[in-house]
């Protein structure tokens, strides 16, 4: 079935495909096949788009008549590590990066990409079997199916090439591609359970981000335990196999043993080397949410068994049953956050001492400027929170606008440290992270006697756009300032990459709702509210604080500390060849 151009094309697609044509013109020519990959992802995201579009009734969104956004989620992370990879194929070519860190890049532009294929297929699937029962509002034809076939065909075979150019033989391309599968299929079923256990709390594309980011994240994790893991039991069974070498007269048996000694710790069966350096604070943020992922897991099983054998006792007050679950909530928590998380930190990197204490050590090191900077922290978070809670209450000013006010907060908070404490605000964006996850957990099972209080606060701060079930607001926004922070760490000679998040979300996005919402007029899709007026906002702002923010960056000494940091890499990096 032919779409026309114009049900296919409309202002906010218009801006994804410029931003994805803006990428490919910058790419090398060493990049093609994953130019190509981006190309086929992009049509085939905006293809089940149009066709989700017309059948939303087959997935509940949390903003009904807005779009699916399905374009913009597929593409976002496979497009930000694509931009990622040029820049780290442009320090390769001046030696200033080693090739483990050039073919993990490429590895996780390759994971993320079959993450968001394996969703899209997935919801081909679910569309086509919607048209097969013949449901009155949808239906698909022939040309449909052809046209998704062709579209994971090809991409399989670019995906195919690329690998085998980083691949020393046809197993290890095929181990690898073994992974990017492992990858797509845990997308798949984890949108699967995000939309079914939390319907209506986002769009199709904010399910697509999170479930593609959250793959990605949790799997580098395992290939880095993986990783480690196989280098501690190397040395063992290389000494095994000496032994057995020198006692066994037939070679041929003691090859064997070796062969398949190698095969079970090889760093192939995660697809690519895991070696490269790690930072002591990236560590204990992924340690952090490992064990908060443990906990959940935990803590379900455990009230489980509670209920089954205690449960039954009506005896027992509703409230004494409160304050037991409580007790086992927080011991629980706080022995897989002081026990389990900091454990696996000391087996994947080398602490000298607990990750506890190495925190401690961090912030005292230099004291005055960082208490200060907590201490500024807090005091702007009690005055803004105090004040902006009671006008929720009593203001008739829409939470949409009152929620940006926030977004300036963010960027009186995050710009100054990010200039002067850069490392400071890494760690800090990682114990934010772990208390909202943790405050979201209380509210959302009601733990006594925390459950309540917080779902009364964080309500008067809600809109039309999250739900009672989940709250994801406060995430995005820290999320979206601290990841081009994260991500822009090693290598990056780009000075205002870590500005983006702060910068977009803290001005752009503020300028862009206020100006959109008092003089929007023309709209870029007929059932978003997006205007062309706020869009124009938003770039000018950004536009307007990046000119003010290099000459600031450049009296601070923040652009001759990024290229000396680019620079000890590149020494780094030569020495070690040396050696």
């Amino acid at each position: 079935m032919w779409i026309s151009p114009s049900k296919a094309m409309n202002g906010e697609r218009a801006v994804v495909l410029v931003f994805v044509f803006r990428i490919l013109s910058s790419l090398p020519f060493s990049l093609l096949p994953h130019a190509l990959s981006l190309s086929l992802l992009s049509l085939f995201s905006l293809f089940v788009e149009i066709r989700a579009d017309d059948s939303l009734f087959l997935f509940k969104t949390s903003r009904p008549g807005a779009s699916s956004g399905i374009m913009l989620g597929a593409i976002t992370l496979p497009t930000v590590m694509l931009s990622k990879l040029i820049q780290l194929s442009r320090a390769f070519s001046l030696q200033r990066i080693e090739l483990d860190e050039l073919e993990h890049m490429t590895m996780q532009f390759w994971a993320t990409s079959a993450c968001c294929c394996g969703v899209l297929i997935f919801l081909s699937i679910v569309m086509w079997c919607a048209a097969n029962n013949k449901n009155p509002h949808f239906s698909c034809s022939v040309w449909d199916a052809k046209f998704s076939l062709s579209c994971v065909i090809l991409y399989s075979v670019v995906c195919c090439i690329s690998l085998a150019t980083i691949s020393h033989t046809g197993f290890n391309t095929a181990l690898k591609l073994l992974w990017l599968l492992c990858h797509g299929f845990a997308a798949v079923k984890l949108i699967q359970h995000l939309l079914n256990t939390f319907p209506c709390c986002a769009s199709i594309g904010e399910a697509l981000l999170v479930t593609s980011g959250l793959v990605l994240y949790f799997g580098d994790m395992l290939a880095c335990t993986i990783s480690k893991v196989r280098a501690a039991l190397s040395h063992p069974i290389q000494a095994v196999v000496t032994a057995k070498s020198s006692r066994i007269s037939i070679s041929m048996l003691t090859t064997l043993f070796e062969q398949v000694c190698r095969l079970l710790i090889s760093p192939e069966l995660v697809s690519i080397r895991y070696g490269i350096k790690r930072s002591e604070i990236g560590i204990i943020i992924q340690g952090v949410l490992l064990g908060l992922l443990i906990f959940s897991a935990v803590f379900k099983f455990v009230i489980c068994l509670w209920e089954y054998f205690w449960g039954a006792d009506k005896s027992e007050s509703r409230q004494n049953k409160e304050i037991g679950r409580s007790l086992i909530f927080f011991t629980s928590l706080g022995f897989i956050m002081i026990a389990v998380a900091p454990s696996w930190m000391m087996i994947v990197l080398d602490f000298d001492v607990h990750p506890l204490l190495w925190i401690f050590l961090f912030v005292f090191s230099e004291p005055l400027k960082r208490l200060s900077l907590c201490i500024y922290w807090l005091g702007l978070i009690f005055a803004s929170v105090l004040r902006f809670y009671n006008i929720s209450k009593n203001s008739k000013i829409e939470r949409i606008l009152l929620r940006k006010y926030y977004h300036l907060l963010a960027v009186l908070m995050f710009l100054p440290a990010l200039i002067y404490q850069p490392k400071f605000l890494d760690l800090a964006f990682g114990a934010a992270l772990a208390v909202f996850l943790v405050l979201e957990i209380i509210r959302v099972w009601r733990i006594w006697p925390l459950g309540k209080l917080v779902h009364q606060f964080m309500s008067a701060f809600t809109d039309h756009r999250d739900s009672d079930l989940l709250i994801v607001s406060h995430f995005s926004l820290l999320l979206g300032c601290a990841l081009p922070i994260w991500m822009s760490s090693g290598f990056n000679d780009r000075p205002l990459t870590p500005f983006a998040g702060i910068l977009s979300l803290g001005i752009g996005d503020t300028m862009a709702s206020m100006v959109g919402h008092k003089y929007g007029v023309l709209r870029w899709s007929k059932t978003g509210k997006k205007t062309i007026e706020g869009t124009a906002a938003g770039i000018t702002s950004v536009l307007a604080a990046c000119s003010v923010l290099l000459p600031l960056l450049a009296s601070t000494g923040y652009i001759l500390t990024q290229v000396s940091l680019s620079l000890s890499l590149s020494l780094s990096h030569t020495h070690t060849h040396t050696h």
